[in-house]
This record gives structure tokens, sequence and C-alpha cells, in this order.
């Protein structure tokens, strides 16, 4: 099966949403559309001595509220129109949180497993170079994503920095604490999968003590999703996976430990207590709480009759299909979409902006504070919306992020 191009998904809930809300035509085929897109291919001497040649790319979908945000992701599958779609979503999930930033994304096709820290080094720094033209502090900030991290983010600004002669710690987000980094900024996009699934919890009548987890990916977004829920929620997670497989226990299991051995063997198989299971047999189990933390497309027309969570929460991007949604949606199933669930990271990516532009830092406490207030009133704005139009929940996030990007361009007009 050919799976579904995800800049085709993103153009096909434009098109719904915008019709549903009344936009001009004209305004919704603008805002299907990336104001810029740069494709970039570079060199690097790889530690062998070999040269190798690397494809990356760094799109800007709408900078109408503002600065440009967004990720940059490397992946062996990264694709223009991946980074398209993802643009785009960015774009909606900082306007259905209020967060005054357009969206953007950057990737390069590359195996991070199979690079040395010094050849992922080069990468990124040659990365940066190349698009550094249209990136800076008051113009598009970059963050991690799949398979980058603080070190990475550590590696931009450095680079960036010394092309201008002097720091700039505002030109990245998400890098080590000791460089202008945020305080939790790491379990940032995690927290705020917890906050909206506490939320969904209480608009379900449901109480998340001991209720039952199952979470796909177990990167930076899975890993703590699953500990935060546990530790926080009092949630029994019965279920996590990476790219290898999963692992399932009916008992529930401490994600912390399961996070160790992973460490030692890097994979969740093989858990004491556990038995393997498929990434496909997760999506199915029966439980409470599915977290999809993975890649997109992963909750198709095909298996959606099969999904038995009561509430599903997109830790990951585009994880879950139109034909889907209207699945799911049918089945009694909420499903709190990306754009609203996962919206954690970029608001503390917000904070971490703002302090760096103003070079004064907050406390932990107060990140997580302003955290669950955005996200917990995000939800209850498009919760509302839901009820009131007898919708889905993305379908209402949607409506609001549409409705508040249109209305910054109409503000604005078309130069010249």
């Amino acid at each position: 099966m050919v799976a579904p191009n995800p800049y085709d998904t993103a153009k096909q809930q434009v098109d719904r949403v915008g019709k549903l809300i009344g936009l001009d035509p004209e305004v919704i085929e603008l805002l299907k559309v990336p104001r810029r897109e740069l494709g970039v291919n570079f060199p690097v001497r790889m530690d062998d001595g070999s040269m190798r040649m690397f494809k990356g790319y760094r799109v800007q979908h709408n900078f109408a509220r503002g600065p440009l945000k967004g990720g940059v992701r490397f992946h062996p599958n990264v694709t223009l129109d991946e980074v398209r779609a993802l643009a785009m979503w960015m774009t909606w999930k900082c306007a259905v949180v209020g967060i005054p930033f357009g969206g953007a994304k950057g990737g390069v096709v590359c195996n991070p497993k199979e690079l040395s820290k010094r050849e992922l080094e080069k990468i990124t720094r040659r990365y940066t170079s190349e698009i550094s033209l249209i990136i800076g502090p008051q113009e598009d900030i970059p963050a991690p994503d799949v398979y980058t991290d603080a070190q990475t983010m550590a590696w931009m600004m450095d680079t960036y920095s010394m092309s201008v002669g002097h720091s700039v710690p505002g030109i990245v987000t998400g890098k080590p604490i000791e460089i202008g980094g945020s305080k939790g900024r790491e379990e940032a996009t995690s927290r705020g999968v917890m906050y909206v699934a506490q939320e969904a919890a209480k608009a379900k009548g449901m109480e998340l003590k001991d209720a039952s987890v199952a979470v796909q990916g177990f990167g930076n977004v899975g890993w703590h999703a699953a500990r935060l829920l546990h530790q926080e929620s009092g949630c029994r997670i019965i279920a996590v996976s990476d790219s290898s497989g999963g692992i399932f226990s009916e008992k529930g299991f401490d994600p912390v430990a399961v996070y160790e051995h992973k460490k030692k063997t890097a994979s969740v198989k093989g858990f004491p207590g556990t038995e393997d299971i498929t990434n496909e047999e997760l999506l199915e189990l029966k439980c409470d709480l599915l977290v999809p933390a993975a890649l997109e497309n992963v909750i198709t027309k095909e298996n959606a009759p099969n999904v038995k969570a009561k509430i599903v929460v997109e830790g990951a991007n585009g994880p879950t299909t139109p034909e889907a949604d209207v699945i799911l949606f049918k089945n009694g199933i909420m499903l709190v979409p990306d754009i609203l669930a996962n919206a954690g990271g970029v608001t503390v990516s917000y904070f971490e902006w703002v302090q760096d532009l103003q070079f004064f830092f907050w406390t932990v406490e107060q990140i997580k504070e302003r955290l669950r207030e955005i996200m917990t009133s995000s939800f209850k704005r498009v919760h509302d919306l839901s009820q009131a139009k007898k919708s889905d929940l993305r379908t209402a996030a949607y409506m609001l992020a549409l409705g508040e990007v249109a209305r910054a361009f109409e503000l604005r007009g078309v130069y010249p």
C-alpha cells in the first residue's frame, strides 16, 4: 500500500475547513501554498576521507502572524512534500494555541544511525550555512525534530553566530540551557500531551488515574509522554514501541525502566515481564488512551475500524489520515489533533525565544504553569467549538487556526 502524501493530506484539510468557515476561495488557495521553499545540495567530507552529497530543505509556510518557527529533522525518508506539510501544520499549531509565529520546517535526507557524531556535526553546520540566508531570530527560528536534539541546535547556533560575528542565542530553540536554552524544553511537547490528555479525560468523564495507555514511538516525545503520564497522572503504561517493534503487558510497567533497557539494548523489545508486539498491533490494543508519537499516516482507513482506545492524543505530526478521522469520530473515539496535542513544544520554544531576546530567564515552575495555562485554555476553546458545531476536535481546531491566520492576512493586506 502506498502511504498517503502528507502534503496532499494537509491541503485537503485546508480545503475542507476553509469552505466550512466560509473563507474566500482565493484565501484558501493562498493558505495551501508555502511562502518560500529552499532546497540545498551540499558536500560533506566523511570520516573515511570520502566526500558525500546530502540534500536538505527549509520550507516557510506563512508569516502573517509573526516570525516563522519549526523543527529540523534528519531522516532517510525526508521529502519536500513532507516538509511542506509539516511547515503548514506548524502554522495551524501556533495559531490554535495563540503563539505569534508562522510555520516553517526543515530536513536533511540522511540516516543518523549510520553516521558518527563528527559527521553529524559537519552535516548540521553545512546545512545551517546553506539555509542561513533565510533564517534569523526575527525571521525563522529552527528547533529540534526527528533525530535532532539540543546538541544539533548548539551546532546550528554556533554556525550562525560565527557567520554574523557575535552570539545569537535566539536563532534556534531547544538548545542546551548553558547557551540560552529554556528549562523544561526537553519534555515540553510531552508535558503538553499530558495536559491535553487530562482535559480530554475530564471531557469524556474518565479518570486518568490507573487508565491504560499505549504509546507508539519511544523517542523524545513518546518516552517523556509515557513517563509523565505514569509519574504525574498515575496512568498504567501497558505498551510502548520504537522502530524495531513494541512490548505489551496488561499489568503495566515502569517506562523509566524500559528507557534504561533501551539504552543498553537499543530496543524496547525483550523487556522482562512483557511480550513483543508489532507497531501495528499496538495501535489496535484495547486501552483508555493511545498516543501515536512516531511518524505520519499510521492510523488509516484500513486500521481505524480496529482502534479500540477511548481517547487518541496525537504526539506525532500527521499520524491520522482524513479518512481515518471520519471513522474514529463515527466510532465515538475522541481524537485530540496534533496541532493542539503536541503544541507544547512550540509553546515552550516561544518561551525560550522570548527569554533569549530579553536575556532574562524563568524558573521551571513558571514554565510548567504557563504551559499548562495555554494548553488547557486552548483545549477548552477547541472543545467548546466542537460541541457547538457538533464536529470532531480536529475540525474545530482547524476552524480556529485558519480563522486566525486568514484574519491576520486580511488585516495586513497584499503588498504592494
